[in-house]
């Protein structure tokens, strides 16, 4: 279960800590269950915000006092679009690929960060929740801690690596690595 990944993620481990199981996201572009109401929506989004720019600038002639205003208006618009139906999958991609998980028999640690290093870690005993979403494939995502709701739970939608609840998002043979995690808090 312990793959070499050269990755550092041992200088993590304090003293006595013993390395039970690290790995990996899922990598590449990966749909979501919540991408079945955010693409359509970016589509929208996107659509008019492109449809707004090339038509403030080819119909308001450049000598009017406004005529260089609505271009400009709507430039934010059109990069936030094009980030939303385009840039979130890339960045999310970019960041499960700087991604590493391990299981220690204290703790999970999660190491990511695209610009720098963070390091989040979960004393997995005295997690009052961990849950398990698994997938037909044997793939899924364990989850510490309650469930987000209200805006908490929607921040890392747009922007990934965002998210306030740490998680194993997209790891392979998740129900193994959650019964190394229900072990390691039993004991």
């Amino acid at each position: 279960m312990l793959d070499g990944f050269g990755s550092g993620l041992e200088r993590e481990l304090g003293s006595g800590e013993k390395l039970l199981w690290k790995g990996r996201p899922r990598g590449g572009v990966r749909l979501r269950a919540s991408d079945l109401y955010l693409i359509p929506f970016s589509l929208l989004w996107g659509g008019f915000a492109i449809f707004w720019e090339y038509s403030v600038i080819v119909k308001i002639p450049k000598d009017e006092a406004v005529g260089w205003f609505f271009p400009l208006f709507g430039v934010p618009f059109v990069l936030f679009g094009l980030y939303f139906i385009f840039g979130r999958f890339l960045l999310d991609a970019k960041i499960r690929a700087s991604s590493e998980y391990a299981v220690t028999n204290r703790r999970a640690i999660i190491v990511s960060g695209v610009f720098g290093r963070k390091v989040r870690s979960i004393n997995i005993k005295s997690t009052p929740e961990i849950t398990l979403a698994e997938n037909a494939d044997r793939s899924g995502t364990i989850t510490f801690g309650p469930p987000l709701s209200g805006r908490a739970a929607q921040r890392g939608l747009l922007f990934p690596g965002t998210s306030a609840q740490p998680a194993f998002e997209m790891i392979d043979d998740v129900r193994t690595v959650y019964e190394i995690i229900d072990k390691a808090k039993q004991s």
